[in-house]
């Protein structure tokens, strides 16, 4: 009996050789019947109808529906052998242009008999890759599949059975649409029993199609709404698992037991409140109040707090520490950089004033001592600092991974904040949980606007609040694209305008992707194009990517020739690139040219200019990082693009609608658009999936939200599943793939 768990070589059939089973098994992995009906079509040809074919490209794999016009038999000398060779020329008409096609044989006997297949009339399906022959384009020993065909084969098949939609699958090299297709046809056909993960119920009220059904309609539909209602079946329920998953983990986190840090031990949070020099937004009372009331429950807070650059999310983080602190605990902030962790030590320090002065000869005996930790720091620097850690002296403590290492130990962590959570995996936030007596409360913090379905998808085990104010003094910013393709003597302008910002008192950054030339600093990541099927097309050839050793040179030497020109990146040691960042922030440098290194967290609120050089190779939501590091002072601020990306083109397109708003939600769903969500949600993020197989989140946003709905539902009645074994099975893989990766990370 074949079943979904059977090997798939079962349902492959006799006339696909061993070699095209492994490619089958190894280059698309599947292993088991279930894998192949998995496997889903990624377009279809309606093979009663021409192809419409629009742009040609060379060396692009089309696969279309097509009539031969005309075919005919000729004779060439193979300049190989010197010996007379015969080719089939015909042309193939398309919703479109006509289009030539080769096929090549040894002998005349081979030509004719496939001239009798291709005669004048016939149609066919022909796939193969475009090329040019003497200004016409063609396709060079296309496959065919010939309508009303008899043969049988492995690439040859009668098209009669398949109805009017020819499925189209993902393919590996030297695998064949249609081997797909026959198997699953047969697989189809044998399988006496399809699992069903979805109760009637849920199906009912959802209106979601039974399995059974939804595999025949989206391998072999008679109309493309049954191709719509069996994909949405299959994103449901991908939908659903995941939100099975995550509502467990959410529910198993409400479990535990953790202290309620109610801060009734001290009064830091309120004198820290007296003294703030602004008042605080809406947004950050209401979030504030919210984090305060969920530290006092006596199990653990599980918070993402995102906004916009600027919205003040540090001042909350600052005010929960705070409430920890007061409740005689202990708080650990993780930042991504040394630089955002020297940057949020100094801002954190400086807002505290001498409410910072804890353990220090005729402080205040309730203030606190605010400790800074990072991998650079030598052995005897860090002898202090773990001393007063381990002894709960140090009240906050900020760090990088350095904060992970097991010589690192607290006496009472009571709050674990970490900053830009995307750059973090999720055992590296459990490795610093861990090291709490009890369950601490976790604040995780984003600057990348997420929407609401990534959060519900992704940060599933957390709660969202979400800052959309921006303080008081923020001030705009204006974008422009600087076209060099177009116009490469505007380059003249921009190095000027930076410097009129330099003359009025202010200061500027010039940002590059590069470090040194053709070699990117590591943790950096290119903005990439899409290729036709979405997935990103990886160049790494660099060049004339601007790099900060050539271009601080040649500002120095040139356009910006007398100003105080410094330079920042990844990998200078530690203390000059503190040093760097204090001179920055004092006025003592006029112009910073770095990498993304101060993409998050660096604030100076007297630079009001950016320069973002080759622009195209950051991604939209990193420009639009980069630039919220202007205008904080309440000065105007000018970000400028330079790009040889030509109009039309994807990179471009990217720039274009950074320039176009500064609202980060409307960027966030640009880049997911153009970026898709296996990249966007970030592979770092181990412990979930780092891509999504049927669902997209802007697209099926609301198949997410009735799956999550549908979700909290079934844990209510049946929190382990009995009454539904096949979703619990599945449930449960996807938690084990889960503690898998984690444990291989770890």
């Amino acid at each position: 009996m074949i079943t979904p768990s059977s090997p798939i070589e079962a349902v492959l059939g006799a006339g696909i050789k061993p070699k095209k089973r492994q490619r089958i098994v190894d280059g698309l992995g599947l292993h088991t019947v279930g894998d192949l009906l998995r496997h889903f079509p990624r377009r279809y040809l309606e093979t009663g109808r021409l192809t419409r074919v629009e742009e040609l490209e060379e060396g692009r794999l089309l696969t279309l529906v097509g009539d031969v016009v005309t075919s005919t038999v000729n004779t060439y000398n193979d300049r190989r052998t010197g010996r007379p060779a015969y080719r089939l020329d015909v042309t193939v008409r398309t919703d479109g242009p006509r289009l030539r096609m080769s096929f090549f044989a040894k002998s005349r006997r081979t030509a004719e008999w496939n001239a009798g297949r291709l005669a004048p009339g016939t149609r066919g399906i022909f796939l193969g890759k475009l090329g040019s022959f003497r200004g016409e384009w063609q396709l060079t020993n296309p496959q065919t599949v010939l309508t009303g065909s008899e043969e049988e084969s492995a690439a040859q098949m009668s098209l009669d059975a398949l109805g009017e939609y020819y499925p189209i699958y993902p393919l590996t090299h030297g695998v064949d649409s249609w081997d797909l297709q026959r198997a699953v046809t047969f697989a189809l056909t044998v399988l006496d029993d399809v699992p069903e993960l979805l109760p009637a119920e849920v199906r009912e009220r959802y209106d979601v199609l039974d399995a059974r059904t939804a595999y025949d309609w989206i391998h072999a539909p008679h109309d493309l709404g049954q191709v719509g209602r069996a994909q949405r079946r299959f994103r449901f329920e991908e939908a659903l698992v995941t939100q099975l998953v995550l509502g467990r983990r959410r529910r198993e986190l409400t479990a535990l037991g953790a202290q309620a840090r109610t801060g009734d031990q001290g009064s830091l949070l309120k004198r820290f409140d007296e003294r703030l020099p602004f008042e605080l937004t809406a947004g950050q009372r209401e979030v504030g109040a919210e984090v305060e009331r969920e530290l006092g429950l006596p199990h653990p807070m599980h918070r993402l707090l995102q906004g916009e650059v600027g919205s003040g999310k540090t001042v909350v983080a600052l005010r929960a520490m705070l409430r920890v602190v007061d409740s005689g605990g202990q708080a650990a902030l993780l930042a991504p950089t040394e630089v955002l962790a020297q940057q949020h030590h100094r801002s954190i320090t400086a807002m505290l004033g001498d409410l910072a002065a804890g353990g220090m000869l005729g402080g205040d005996p309730d203030a606190t001592t605010v400790e800074l930790l990072t991998g650079s720091m030598a052995k005897g620097q860090r002898t202090g600092p773990l001393s007063r850690i381990a002894s709960g002296e140090a009240g906050i403590v900020i760090g990088t991974h350095a904060l992970l290492e097991d010589t690192v130990m607290f006496a009472d962590l009571g709050l674990v904040v970490v900053d830009e959570q995307h750059r973090f995996g999720v055992e590296q936030r459990a490795a610093l949980t861990d090291k709490a007596g009890t369950p601490p409360h976790v604040l995780v913090m984003t600057a990348t606007p997420i929407p609401r379905t990534v959060a519900m998808t992704v940060f599933g085990d957390l709660e969202t609040s979400t800052l959309t104010e921006l303080p008081a003094g923020r001030a705009p910013i204006q974008t422009n694209v600087v076209p060099l393709a177009d116009r490469p003597q505007w380059v003249d302008r921009v190095w000027e305008r930076v410097r009129e910002e330099v003359t009025k008192g202010h200061q500027a950054y010039v940002v590059c992707p590069r470090i040194v030339r053709d070699e990117l600093e590591q943790g950096e990541h290119d903005q990439l194009d899409l290729d036709e099927e979405g997935n990103l097309v990886v160049d790494r050839t660099g060049t004339g990517l601007a790099s900060v050793a050539d271009v601080s040179a040649d500002l120095a030497d040139g356009p910006l020739r007398g100003l105080r020109i410094g330079v920042l990146h990844g990998r200078l040691p530690a203390e000059e690139k503190d040093r760097t960042m204090r001179a920055f922030g004092a006025g003592d440098l006029d112009v910073l040219v770095s990498t993304t290194v101060i993409e998050v967290g660096v604030d100076v609120a007297n630079a009001t200019a950016m320069v973002l050089l080759d622009a195209e190779r950051f991604g939209v939501s990193q420009l639009h990082q980069l630039r919220g590091r202007v205008g904080r002072g309440g000065f105007p601020g000018l970000c400028l693009l330079l790009t040889r990306a030509e109009v039309g083109s994807a990179a471009r397109d990217r720039l274009d609608a950074v320039a176009a708003t500064t609202d980060g939600f409307e960027l966030s769903r640009v880049d997911l658009e153009q970026r898709r969500e296996g990249d966007v949600l970030g592979k770092s993020q181990s412990g979930y999936r780092s891509s999504l197989q049927n669902l997209r989140v802007l697209r099926d946003e609301q198949t997410i939200l009735d799956a999550r709905s549908a979700a909290a539902d079934l844990l209510d009645a049946d929190y382990e599943l009995r009454q539904v074994p096949h979703l619990a099975a599945a449930v449960v893989e996807l938690e084990q793939s889960v503690a898998s990766e984690f444990m291989e990370k770890s």
